[in-house]
Parts: C-alpha cells; sequence; structure tokens
C-alpha cells in the first residue's frame, strides 16, 4: 500500500512488516522436515556435496567419475554455498528455495508499487499464499531459483518501462541493466526458459515505442551484461570439453522443444494432462474471485481494447499466455515450469481484486488464516506421517542397518540398463547427504562396466555394491576380484530387489 500522507505510513508499516512476517512462516517453517525424494532433490543436493568434497566447482556431477550437463551450475553453487555456512543438513540444502521464494514475493511486491499502486502488498501477498508457489519452495529443482531470477529481471524491466523514469533516460539504462543482469543468471539456472520473459517483453515493447523501443530493450551494453553474467560458464565448459556445444543445441534443446526423447508427457494431449491442473490449482484460494469475469477474455473486443491501452495488463498477459504457448508446444513438459508465470498471474489478479480487498476485513483475515494453516499442514503432515519409497533417508536407514558392522567408504548401484540417462534416472544421488558417503551409478550391459567398477574400487578400499536382481551377482564379484588387488566380496542380503554386496582389501572381514 502506497502511503499517501502522513496518517497513512503507520498502517503501511504494519501491512509491510506484516508481510515480511508471513513470508518468513510459509518460507521456513518445516522447511527442512521432510527428507530428500529422488530423482532431481537427490541429484541437485548430491553434486553441491560432491563440489564441496572435491573442490570441484566448474563442472557439476552426479559422481566423481560422471558429470552432469543437464542444467548449469548455479543450482549446485547455491546450494553448495548454504551447505557450507549452515551444515550438511536437509535444511541447509533446501534454505535456499526458502530465501528465493522470499525474495520472489518482495519483488513482486516492490513491481506492486508501480503496478498496484494503492496495495503492492497484494500480489506479494496472493504469490506466496497460491498453492503451487508454496509447494514449489519445499522441492529442491532448478525452478524456484529460476523464477526468482526471472522476477528481478522483469523487476528492473517494469522499472524501465512501467515506472516513473522516463524509457529513454540514464535511470530507464541502469534499470535495464539489471533485468539483463536477472536474465543472465536466469539462464546461468537453467538456459534458454529463463529468457521467457522477453516474449512477452519486445511486442510491448514495440507497441508502445516501435522500433527504437525494441533497439533500447536489447541494448548493447544491456546485452554485454548478459553475455558476461549468463554466458561466461558455457563458453568456457564448451571450450574444455569437446561435442559440449552439439550436446546443448540438440539434446537440451532440440530434443526437449520437438522430440519425445526426455519422455515428459510428449504425447499431443500432453499439455492438458499436465497443465491443467496446475494453472487450475496453482493460484488457490485466488481465481474464483476473479472467475466471472474470464468470459470477457474470450471476446476479441477485449484484446483490442486492450493492445490500444497497452498498459501493464498488456504486458502481463502477453508474458502468461505466449510462454504458456511456448510450454503446450515444447514436447517436454512437467508441471514446475510454468512456476514463473505465477509472478504475471499474482500481478493480473491483485490488479483486478486490489478495489474490493480490504486486509482489515475480519472475514478474509479468518479465511486466509485457515487456508495459511492447511498451507502449513501441508508442509508439516507429509514430513512426520508419509515415508514413500523415494524417501533417500529411509533408504540409507535401510542399508545401513543391513551392513551394520561393515565399513564402506561409498555406495555403487550396478543397474540393469544399457543407458546412461537410465542411471542417471534410477541411481537414489540422494543417499549422498545422508550415508555421508558418496554414490555411484554403473550400468552393467555396457562394454565399460569393468572399467567404472574398477575406478571405483581404486578410488576407496572398501565398497557396497546394491546389485539389480536382473543382474548377475557371481559375474559382478568376479569383475571386483579382477580389479588390481583380490577383493573378497560378501552378500549382505536383499533389499529393494537388488542384492548388497559387499566388497574390501583382502585381509579384511568387512567389520568396521
Amino acid at each position: 500500500m502506497m502511503a499517501t500522507g502522513p496518517a497513512d505510513r503507520p498502517a503501511a508499516r504494519v501491512h509491510w512488516l506484516g508481510l515480511i512476517g508471513l513470508l518468513l512462516v510459509l518460507g521456513f517453517a518445516f522447511q527442512g522436515s521432510r527428507a530428500l525424494y529422488s530423482t532431481d532433490e537427490g541429484r541437485y543436493s548430491s553434486s553441491a556435496l560432491l563440489m564441496l568434497d572435491s573442490g570441484q566447482y566448474l563442472l557439476p556431477g552426479f559422481s566423481l567419475d560422471r558429470p552432469n550437463y543437464t542444467k548449469p551450475p548455479m543450482t549446485n553453487w547455491v546450494i553448495a554455498a548454504s551447505m557450507a555456512s549452515f551444515g550438511r543438513s536437509t535444511w541447509a540444502v533446501r534454505a535456499p528455495y526458502a530465501l528465493a521464494f522470499i525474495l520472489t514475493a518482495l519483488l513482486i511486491a516492490a513491481m506492486g508499487r508501480d503496478l498496484v499502486p494503492e496495495k503492492p502488498w497484494l500480489p506479494a501477498v496472493i504469490y506466496a499464499t497460491s498453492l503451487v508457489p508454496f509447494l514449489a519452495a519445499n522441492i529442491v529443482s532448478t525452478d524456484v531459483l529460476l523464477t526468482f531470477f526471472e522476477a528481478l529481471a522483469v523487476f528492473g524491466f517494469v522499472r524501465a518501462w512501467l515506472g516513473r523514469v522516463p524509457s529513454d533516460s540514464a535511470a530507464a539504462l541502469r534499470w535495464r541493466w539489471l533485468m539483463w543482469a536477472g536474465f543472465g543468471l536466469a539462464f546461468l539456472t537453467k538456459g534458454p526458459p529463463g529468457l521467457l520473459p522477453l516474449i512477452g517483453m519486445a511486442p510491448f515493447v514495440f507497441r508502445r515505442e516501435g522500433w527504437r523501443g525494441l533497439g533500447r530493450l536489447f541494448g548493447i551494453t544491456g546485452l554485454l551484461v548478459f553475455a558476461v553474467t549468463g554466458l561466461s560458464w558455457y563458453a568456457v565448459v564448451v571450450m574444455r570439453t569437446p561435442g559440449l556445444l552439439d550436446y546443448f543445441l540438440h539434446f537440451e534443446i532440440y530434443d526437449r522443444l520437438f522430440t519425445s526423447t526426455h519422455g515428459r508427457h510428449a504425447q499431443w494431449y500432453g499439455w492438458i494432462v499436465v497443465y491443467l491442473p496446475v494453472m487450475a490449482l496453482g493460484t488457490l484460494p485466488w481465481w474464483p474471485a476473479v472467475a466471472r469475469h474470464a468470459p470477457a477474455l474470450f471476446r476479441p473486443a477485449h484484446w483490442r481494447e486492450a493492445w490500444q491501452r497497452a498498459d501493464a495488463s498488456l504486458f502481463l498477459w502477453l508474458w502468461m499466455l505466449l510462454a504458456l504457448l511456448v510450454f503446450c508446444l515444447s514436447r517436454s513438459r512437467l508441471p514446475m515450469y510454468l512456476l514463473p508465470l505465477f509472478i504475471p498471474q499474482a500481478l493480473l489478479l491483485a490488479r483486478a481484486l486490489a478495489p474490493r480487498i480490504d486486509i482489515g476485513s475480519r472475514r478474509l483475515q479468518l479465511g486466509l488464516g485457515i487456508w495459511i494453516v492447511l498451507l502449513l499442514a501441508s508442509k508439516a503432515l507429509p514430513a512426520y506421517l508419509m515415508h514413500p519409497r523415494v524417501d533417500n533417508r529411509l533408504r540409507v536407514q535401510q542399508v545401513e542397518k543391513l551392513a551394520a558392522g561393515h565399513d564402506f567408504r561409498a555406495l555403487a548401484f550396478i543397474l540393469d540398463t544399457t543407458h546412461q540417462v537410465a542411471v542417471e534416472e534410477r541411481t537414489p544421488w540422494g543417499m549422498y547427504l545422508y550415508a555421508k558417503r558418496p554414490v555411484y551409478g554403473i550400468a552393467w550391459h555396457t562394454s565399460d562396466r569393468e572399467q567404472r567398477l574398477c575406478k571405483v574400487l581404486a578410488r576407496y578400499p572398501t565398497l557396497l555394491l546394491a546389485v539389480d536382481d536382473r543382474v548377475r551377482v557371481r559375474e559382478v564379484e568376479q569383475a571386483a576380484a579382477q580389479c588390481g588387488a583380490a577383493r573378497p566380496s560378501l552378500g549382505l542380503g536383499s533389499w529393494r530387489h537388488r542384492t548388497l554386496l559387499w566388497v574390501g582389501p583382502a585381509n579384511s572381514h568387512g567389520s568396521s
């Protein structure tokens, strides 16, 4: 809420303090209670631990013998920095996500000063209490950090084109630099998806200022800021790794957009299955309050009028709808991809609801309070009452119980597959955090299986192997015995359709 005079300032201060308190509770409550699940949560936490243990921060990896170029390193860097600061715990892994959630909401509130000046705190409240943004902040992925950096970029854009400074002024230029720095950080987090707000910015700026405006939007100095911030890492690793540029362009961009290679709801109806529930449930409890106005969105006259006005709502609609169209057309679809679109949704909802929202209403306070309790319960109850098979802490407890009395320095999964992608998806990398030991994955039906196994055995004097039931244990034992010094093995029992096999020095019986 913008203060219009001295009498309004205490109320405005209360609103802002209340917003910050709300964000702290929503962001940090129960943030470390639920164990890390696989695969993404385990993958990013394991890669961050590997950076800390190896000192190799440039190249993310699943393990020392398996680099991971599927995503840029920003997520791994942030998690590694958090664990270096706060210790190796689930809370430390997820703390950056709580902070990114809070900072994103505050950036939305800062945008609200220009886009919803009568109640600038409202879009932040809508975003923070919407179902999907709240739940996403408790999930280790790239998307929460991506959303924060996109919010930073859009904040710079809003100040440059929708704020109180002329778009051709020096102050606007500095805001555009901030915009491109945000895009650079977003690109370093997830690559091209971090630039999607631009597809809403470009037509909006062209509508208002023509080609001259586009020249300012894509100014040389701004692009240089983006290049230094977002492209430097790519340039270094591409020069150091032959074939990596082709991997980025083909596997990570072309295949995701145009093929079913990644196996993520690539069917023609996949966008309905994945994105419709996210859009319908994601902004609960707010969108029903404006649902009666939805039919107007299907009238051509509404869009002609919006194009003529060329106000902030036009930009927000262009950003949300054009980006959503890209996500629907892409052949790789996951629910969390839509998380950044909850920023324009929150701002549009706030612009529609601002005249009718009274934060002092007891009815509103009661309803919002009940909803916040339900949100917090949705984080707390799974943490204490649910322990699914993908719970990596539970996995480690089970393995250590079976391996009691047998020291092992690393854990290697011998997988019944020929595909390296299957290794990346099926290996429970998140066990690294709870076992305090590195985790490896080896595809057994490949020509280099013995070489990979021997490399791991050469690195660790004792090793625990989890051998898929469809892989012959005797073959694994023979391969281990041929890795240099004799390595006796000891079966420790069955675990989750795998045989646990301890391998150690020739003169050891496995006792710790």
